[in-house]
């Protein structure tokens, strides 16, 4: 369905308005503001269906870099700014978008559970003004300790860094907590709420007896990878991420969304809204891949051999 949407949005009947008219959205975000880079990618799959950033749409972008209490304010200014779409990066600002309007369509970049969190009554058919992406975190969750037990089967205490200020994590817990014993595996959660706590949180799951170390998907962790994944190598613990850029900066493992995916996505509730669509008519999408990759640079410093049925799957090893 997608890549028909955006076949169609490539002809000439479909391009976007005329640069003279110029179309307002507001984007939220618990973490930091994405680099040039970052929005440049984000946005490709937008700009080959006619939207272009300074040209016929502008963005205003509102991110609280870690600091959850201002999110709530950051949505109200963006209705007070009266754009025509809020799009939202994770549970929490999809949370406060919610809080702040319901009748500016807002659409989820990014969202772990939308129907237990209450954003939407259905994923075939959202209500309401919220659609999107759905990242579907509980079965990421499970299935990247799945992976884990595979990687080190022996290993039964993994500690399971948790932000709560996001409650996305939350939400899941139960089912994780499921999975952990189906696996015979039993978690050790330590709450981490600010970038200076990592390295402490880290410490406390070691000397509680932490095997390996799971990060949930988080910005505070993606924002503060460095920092993370330097802690987790200091005390010789192997971890599990949900982000390539996360793995690259020292972690051992990852099971995470296609990016491109997810940014065609985006383009695709976009372009339709703008057009004249409304959020619920339009259903939730969820992953219809999931990327593995593998570190063995980290493997090598912690002394791990990797399975070669590991190795045959991943779609990505980093030497």
């Amino acid at each position: 369905m997608l890549g028909g949407t955006l076949l169609l949005g490539r002809t000439l009947g479909t391009r976007a308005q005329t640069a003279n008219t110029i179309r307002r959205i507001g984007a939220l975000g618990l973490g930091a503001l994405p680099s040039p880079e970052d929005i440049h990618r984000i946005y490709a799959p937008l700009r080959e269906l006619g939207w272009i950033d300074g040209q016929n749409l502008m963005v205003e972008r509102r991110y609280a870099r870690g600091k959850a209490e201002l999110l709530q304010a950051y949505a109200e200014e963006l209705v007070r700014l009266n754009v025509e779409i809020i799009v939202t990066n994770g549970t929490p600002a999809a949370l406060a978008a919610k809080s702040a309007t319901t009748r500016i369509p807002i659409v989820m970049a990014s969202s772990g559970d939308p129907i237990r969190a209450g954003l939407v009554a259905s994923l075939a058919n959202p209500g309401g003004n919220i659609t999107g992406y759905s990242t579907f975190s509980t079965e990421l969750n499970a299935k990247r300790l799945a992976l884990l037990h595979e990687l080190l089967p022996t290993v039964r205490r993994v500690g399971v860094l948790v932000n709560p200020e996001n409650s996305t994590f939350e939400i899941a817990r139960e089912e994780y907590e499921r999975v952990c014993r189906s696996l015979s595996i039993r978690p050790i959660f330590v709450n981490v709420s600010a970038a200076g706590e990592i390295e402490g949180a880290v410490s406390d799951a070691a000397r509680r007896g932490a095997e390996a170390l799971d990060f949930p998907v988080d910005s505070l962790f993606y924002s503060n990878r460095v920092v993370t994944m330097r802690a987790a190598l200091r005390h010789a613990l192997p971890t599990i991420v949900g982000d390539r850029d996360i793995l690259e900066a020292g972690g051992l493992l990852s099971l995470s969304i296609d990016e491109a995916e997810a940014y065609r996505t985006l383009a695709y509730f976009l372009d339709k809204i703008l057009r004249g669509a409304k959020p619920a008519d339009l259903a939730v999408q969820q992953p219809s891949k999931f990327v593995l990759a593998i570190n063995l640079k980290t493997a090598k410093t912690l002394g791990l051999t990797i399975p070669q049925s590991l190795l045959a799957r991943a779609d990505e090893v980093i030497q």
